[in-house]
């Protein structure tokens, strides 16, 4: 077996190229998750009953069945609702942002169930409503919370991200599939993918921590 080495560096321009579409889709995917999560998540802790059901029933689906399934209906089965075709990328972010939405909607649930109930009790004593309470008070002092498993997520999205090469949209993996479908050299390749996908994680896994400890430092000051 013969290790082409040479293979790997002029490979890694454009597998880097595909390493910047995968962080570009993770980006996009976990800000629209947040978006989604934390409307969600407040929602799973509402006092009315059609919001908590609601919200029930979408983070048990998206969270009980596989993201890949979940990219072929967004990709494949909704234009045969809609008559529309979707774009690769619109699918590859939609899939993504929303089946991230139902993790990151129990991770601001737990986050804001942490802050002691007294905190909504001053702020309504302050005449705030229960919105006004949540939006200046819980949520900033929950979101410090959840900041390690949103870091979490966030990295489990950049790997599951890989799924989007199934519907031809052309991140890291699918780039490393198109480059050993023209060099045969599979080992190399699959070796280089995998470096740049720990160094991503690895990179996003120290600025967490760099983040937690920051906020940390704040709260003692």
């Amino acid at each position: 077996m013969n290790f082409n080495l040479d293979l790997m560096i002029s490979s890694f321009p454009l597998l880097l190229l595909g390493a910047g579409i995968t962080i570009k889709i993770t980006v996009l995917s976990v800000a629209l998750g947040m978006v989604i999560g934390l409307f969600v998540g407040i929602a799973r802790i509402s006092n009315i009953r059609i919001f908590r059901a609601a919200s029930a029933v979408y983070i048990d689906f998206f969270r009980g069945t596989p993201l890949l399934v979940q990219i072929f209906l967004v990709y494949f089965a909704l234009p045969v609702v809609t008559g529309q075709r979707v774009d690769p990328f619109v699918a590859a972010i939609g899939a993504c942002g929303i089946n991230s939405g139902a993790y990151v909607a129990e991770i601001f649930r737990a986050g804001i169930q942490s802050i002691d109930e007294g905190q909504m009790e001053a702020g309504r004593s302050l005449g705030m409503t229960w919105g006004q309470t949540m939006r200046y008070i819980i949520v900033p002092q929950a979101f410090k919370r959840v900041i390690p498993p949103l870091g979490n997520e966030f990295i489990a999205l950049l790997k599951d991200s890989s799924l989007v090469s199934v519907i031809g949209f052309e991140e890291l993996t699918r780039r490393g599939q198109l480059i050993i479908a023209k060099t045969y050299g599979s080992l190399e390749i699959w070796i280089s993918v995998a470096i740049i996908y720990l160094v991503m994680t690895l990179t996003i896994s120290r600025f967490v921590a760099y983040l937690e400890r920051r906020f940390r430092a704040d709260d003692k000051h």
